[in-house]
């Protein structure tokens, strides 16, 4: 029996347990869920001991990487894992997170769109920008604390900048299940049809966030699709190393 999971601080409602229990159907495979408050001595845990492989969730892909033995070029590029397989004990951080986004987003821009903003600076920001990158989409990061020259807070995301940026990546927790009325604070009224909305979040399936953008005739796809994609192409690494 081969045993996967996902790794996370607060995973309760977690999409990856149940999506592959039943891609495991039949298989000598399981999946649990791996809730840790910390990663310390994380290859020493019980838990963690022959693992064939693992996802990783807020708020540890970019932490993970200090434990890993090896990245492939895109994790290391991205500098954030989402997927980990493990290969006679080496640990081997790989990043399906920007091959989910990067096929969900393209019928969505249309090349149409030359400016984003990319809400939030965790690990799935890091996927979003490496795409962005890919497409030559000029992009700003939008924090509470900026940190950098660009990175800017909600308060500076003007309806002038909302003008210039037609396409707004929410990759924040905010407005997930269980607070459903949460969104981030942004000059909604500046939105137009010619903006694109997209939310990491699936839960729920229409965010606040999207809703505003719905509202006034914008593109908008939420993360369902995205984390299956990410998923399938996590199932794949690890289906290749168990044949």
């Amino acid at each position: 029996m081969k045993t996967y999971g996902l790794l996370g601080k607060s995973l309760k409602h977690s999409f990856s347990k149940d999506y592959f229990e039943k891609k495991f159907e039949g298989q000598q495979k399981q999946y649990s869920n791996l809730e840790l408050d910390s990663l310390d001595n994380i290859r020493e845990r019980q838990e963690f001991r022959g693992l064939a492989g693992f996802n990783v969730t807020i708020p540890y892909k970019q932490e993970i990487i200090q434990y890993l033995d090896e990245l492939t070029p895109a994790a290391k590029a991205i500098g954030a894992v989402n997927c980990v397989e493990i290969i006679e004990g080496r640990w081997i951080g790989h990043n399906t997170d920007f091959i989910g986004f990067r096929r969900t987003l393209l019928p969505l821009i249309e090349n149409r769109v030359e400016n984003a903003l990319i809400l939030g600076t965790g690990g799935a920001s890091l996927a979003v920008a490496y795409v962005l990158k890919e497409l030559g989409i000029r992009f700003f990061f939008v924090s509470r604390v900026p940190q950098n020259e660009q990175t800017c807070s909600y308060e500076q995301v003007t309806p002038l900048l909302l003008e210039k940026c037609k396409l707004i990546v929410n990759t924040t927790p905010v407005g997930q299940f269980p607070n459903i009325d949460e969104k981030p604070n942004l000059p909604y009224s500046s939105l137009t049809d010619q903006h694109v909305l997209y939310d990491l979040i699936y839960n729920p399936e229409t965010t606040a966030f999207l809703q505003e953008g719905i509202s006034r005739g914008t593109r908008y796809c939420n993360g369902r699709t995205m984390l299956e994609i990410q998923a399938e192409e996590s199932y794949k690494i690890w289906n290749t190393l168990s044949e």
